[in-house]
């Protein structure tokens, strides 16, 4: 089809065609190209014109789908020449498509098949579902694995509930959620530093989600290493109303945190009956997880001391 003719100066694109810059246009972007690629790749091992397009495919998320080339061009601090000649070869392998009359752009199913790779090619979700199916049909409940990339947590398996009155808690594989925000991210972060901590968010306030939130850097830090050292995270709709978690780490073979195993409550609260028993589920199913991936805890490791409770309780019932 052809493309809209903006300026009034060029000719619509051929059919089957996409709109070629004009000459002189081109000459300068491929001028910008290789002046990038001769500066910065000897010393570095880096090419511009690849990371420039990466950082225009990470510049589109859930809150801002659709963007312009101008914008864009305006975020990463490049010419439009240039960032149109990206855009052109991302949508020529399918990595975005035109949105909103073909000024902007959303990202299309390439992306998504990327994701979906990355995810099965993880050894931590093909040993995570059986662990998260198991409690689930011990609890009754969602139960979820997370991991943490960089600001943000991403749900990368899940076990959906049976239960009909639970059904409503439903999240998507792929789905992210501000770390510093929710229980999960804050038990994810349980290996970082203050120093690392402050690197990650260096401004001087946190964006607050709810009264809980925390709201600095030393905030966030305090609630991290509580989590650390009781071996699980707690949250009666800290988060989201009506919503309650437990949340407990998972660690490989060199001890660091990989990922955050959880349990989901559809209520505000978890009653004292229930808390205790599905804490210790929780943790034990973190533990199981830990274990496929060679962690051997050390003594005194709080996560394993609250899956023996489980392990004492799964005694009493068989007896």
């Amino acid at each position: 089809m052809a493309t809209k003719n903006t300026t009034g100066a060029r000719r619509s694109a051929a059919p089957g065609k996409r709109e070629a810059l004009p000459a002189e246009e081109t000459q300068t972007a491929q001028a910008e190209i290789d002046t990038d690629d001769e500066s910065g790749g000897a010393s570095t091992y880096l090419v511009p014109g690849l990371e420039r397009g990466l950082r225009i495919l990470a510049e589109f998320s859930a809150r801002e789908p659709v963007l312009g080339a101008p914008e864009l061009s305006r975020r990463i601090g490049i010419p439009r020449t240039t960032t149109f000649r990206l855009l052109q070869t991302l949508e020529a392998l399918g990595f975005i498509e035109r949105a909103n009359g073909d000024r902007q752009y959303r990202l299309s199913v390439a992306v998504l098949r990327l994701g979906f790779e990355y995810l099965s090619s993880l050894e931590l979700t093909d040993f995570g579902t059986p662990v998260l199916e198991r409690l689930r049909d011990a609890t009754g409940l969602s139960t979820h694995l997370l991991i943490r990339d960089q600001r943000d947590v991403v749900f990368v398996a899940k076990a959906q509930t049976r239960e009909p009155m639970f059904s409503s808690v439903k999240v998507h594989v792929g789905t992210r959620l501000p770390a510093h925000a929710t229980v999960h991210g804050q038990v994810l972060m349980g290996d970082l530093s203050l120093m690392e901590l402050r690197a990650l968010y260096p401004e001087k306030q946190l964006e607050r989600y709810t009264e809980r939130t925390p709201a600095t850097v030393a905030d966030l830090y305090t609630r991290v290493r509580e989590f650390a050292e009781q071996g699980y995270a707690l949250s009666e709709a800290s988060f989201e109303t009506g919503i309650s978690v437990v949340s407990a780490p998972v660690r490989d073979q060199s001890g660091r945190i990989v990922a955050a195993l959880t349990a989901t409550v559809p209520r505000s609260d978890i009653g004292d009956v229930e808390r205790g028993p599905l804490v210790s589920a929780v943790c034990a199913a973190a533990m199981d997880l830990s274990a496929c991936l060679n962690y051997r805890p050390l003594p005194g490791d709080p996560t394993a001391a609250q899956a023996v409770h489980a392990m004492q309780r799964r005694s009493l019932h068989g007896a």
